[in-house]
């Protein structure tokens, strides 16, 4: 069975094609439209895809079998983390190095729009797969911070 790509390279096609879509979007419709129609649209994605992995799951979701699906982000080097703290309730994590971030400015699309096309599907992939379980975070590297601080909770 081929092994399953990675996160990063995912989101480098998807970049491609939304690139040109959006610029049309910002020639139609102007800049806020246009970035509002980007995040409704990748925040539905983002959903889905949630509910498609509880799915692969069996239904049987959590923060535990979210842990689980890291490797899928984390895969090709596309994230750098510390983790903070992992336990029954908790999976707390700093992001230090943002490959995702590189490759957006790459590419030419700015920290804001690749802060929609990436950071924007996180709270929204977690809302698909567990409901149960809540993302909270102070800051990106993308939009300027230091690390991203990742912190879920289960309750």
């Amino acid at each position: 069975m081929p092994e399953e790509q990675g996160i990063l390279a995912r989101r480098r096609i998807e970049a491609e094609i939304i690139k040109p879509i959006y610029a049309i979007l910002r020639r139609d419709y102007g800049e806020p439209r246009a970035r509002e129609i980007i995040a409704e649209a990748i925040a539905a994605a983002a959903r889905e895809a949630g509910r498609l992995a509880a799915a692969a799951a069996g239904g049987k979701t959590g923060l535990a079998s979210f842990a689980k699906l890291l490797p899928l982000w984390l895969k090709d080097d596309a994230l750098e983390i510390d983790v903070i703290r992992h336990d029954a309730g908790h999976f707390d994590y700093d992001v230090k190095r943002c490959r995702y971030a590189e490759m957006y400015r790459e590419l030419g699309l700015g920290d804001e729009l690749g802060a929609l096309l990436s950071c924007g599907r996180d709270s929204a992939f977690i809302e698909g797969y567990a409901p149960g379980v809540k993302l909270s975070r102070g800051g990106t590297i993308m939009l300027g911070g230091k690390v991203c601080d990742f912190r879920y909770e289960e309750g």
